[in-house]
Order: C-alpha cells, then structure tokens, then sequence
C-alpha cells in the first residue's frame, strides 16, 4: 500500500508508505488523491496531517516518468496531486524528515503547517536535470522572498531546516525523531475546535494570501457572513459563550 491512513477523534494521518525515498510515481499520486478526496467528504474531520515512512520524506518525482512519453501525462497528474493537497478543506499539517526534495518539496508547500526535522534538507533541483519546477515557481514567491524563491528555483541547491524556518517556509523545527509527534500536537491543538470554523478560517486565510488589501478584506468578511455564520457550530458556540457569561453580566 503506498498510502496508509489513520482516522482518530477528527484528524487524519496520512503516510507515504514506500520507502526509503517515498517516490512520488503516478500509482502513488493516484493513491493520495483519492484518499484525500475521501477525507474531505468526512465534514466531521478537522486536520489532516501527511506524513512519511522511513528516513525521508521523499526524493519528488519519478525521474522516469519526466521523459517524453510520459511527462505529458505526469505533470497534469502531479500538478492535480499538489492542488489536491492545496485545495483540502480543513487544515494540514505536513511532518518533515530527511529529503525533501523537488515534487516533495511542491507538495509539502501545499500545506498549511510544516514542521521539519533539524537534518532535513528542502530543495527544488530539477534546473540540474535541465527543467523546472512548475508548482514551486508559484509557491515559493508567494510563501518566501522573491529572491529566496529565484535561489532555491535557479541554483536547485537545497536549504536546511534551520533556513526554511528563517525564510518562513518551515512553522517549526524539532528532532528528527520527533517530527510527527510534533505534527499530531499540532493538529490536536486545532482538533478541539468547530470543524466547520477551522474549514472557514482557512478559506479566508487563503483569501488574504491570495488577494491584496481591500479585496482580501472582502473575501474573509463574505466567508464569515454567507459561509461560516450559515453553520450551527458558529451560532451554538456564540450563544453558548453569551449564555454562561450571562449571569456574570447581570451582577455587574
């Protein structure tokens, strides 16, 4: 099995489970798109957290499958396995360890935390081989400094963990041996909260990376209104709050 998943009190652990560098081949992006499609269908669930097997997390993509003949149809199906980790409804938490490195490091990118192991190393090094990374290019400029991103993309040297936190890559850095506990503190620390909140939270996260001023503004205010305050878990929790602290107002 490429992909196995754990589902316990609202969170999701997904593991790529093929290693020792967890390729990322076409098989194994399947599998994770279509156990990501069935997490997002469970309205219950309020984190996911994607993990790895053994030493790395993963070496990217299949070399093989970039040569002509089959990159036509690999970089549609890698660049739908990245969106359909960026576009998951309630948050993730990624859990870094080792090699990160290319289609990994795309994929990781997607999520919304990341915590890494003090001896990864992170890195897009496709220029090497005479291409690019086409999820990278995108991601970095918005997630680091423009000239970080044209560093990483430009030179394909990779970043130590200690960097990638500096850059804001990284939320954290532990001991290698302790990333995906790290993880699941995280997503424990979310997972006592609305499923429905954590889902909207994001979406108008997403809204302020995604659009400027005013129009960032607009979005999260819309998400509030339409989405989130169309849900019982707002209103109950609201009223909930109003109601206990009620009799304290009253003496006041």
């Amino acid at each position: 099995m490429a992909i196995t998943v754990e589902v316990h009190e609202g969170i999701a652990h997904l593991v790529l489970d093929d290693p020792p560098l967890n390729i990322l081949t076409a098989p194994l992006m399947k599998d994770l798109r279509d156990r990501l499609r069935d997490c997002a269908a469970d309205r219950s669930l309020r984190v996911l957290v994607l993990s790895a097997a053994g030493k790395h997390f993963s070496a990217g993509a299949s070399v093989e499958e970039h040569l002509p003949g089959a990159v036509e149809t690999m970089i549609p199906e890698f660049m739908a396995t990245v969106a359909a980790l960026d576009t998951f409804p309630a948050p993730v938490v990624v859990a870094i360890q080792g090699r990160c490195l290319g289609g990994a490091l795309e994929l990781a990118l997607a999520g919304d935390l990341l915590v890494a192991g003090r001896n990864a190393l992170l890195g897009v090094p496709e220029i090497s081989l005479g291409v690019f990374p086409p999820a990278a290019c995108v991601q970095l400029p918005r997630l680091a400094s423009p000239g970080l991103a044209a560093e990483l993309v430009l030179t394909g040297k990779p970043i130590t963990a200690a960097q990638a936190l500096e850059a804001g890559l990284v939320r954290r850095v532990v001991e290698d041996e302790a990333v995906v506990a790290e993880a699941m503190d995280l997503a424990r620390a979310m997972s006592g909260h609305s499923a429905a909140a954590l889902r909207e939270a994001k979406k108008a996260l997403r809204a302020g990376v995604a659009r400027d001023g005013d129009g960032g503004m607009a979005e999260s205010s819309r998400i509030y209104l339409e989405d989130l305050m169309q849900t019982a878990d707002a209103t109950e929790g609201l009223r909930s709050f109003v109601e206990k602290r009620r009799p304290q107002w009253s003496h006041s």
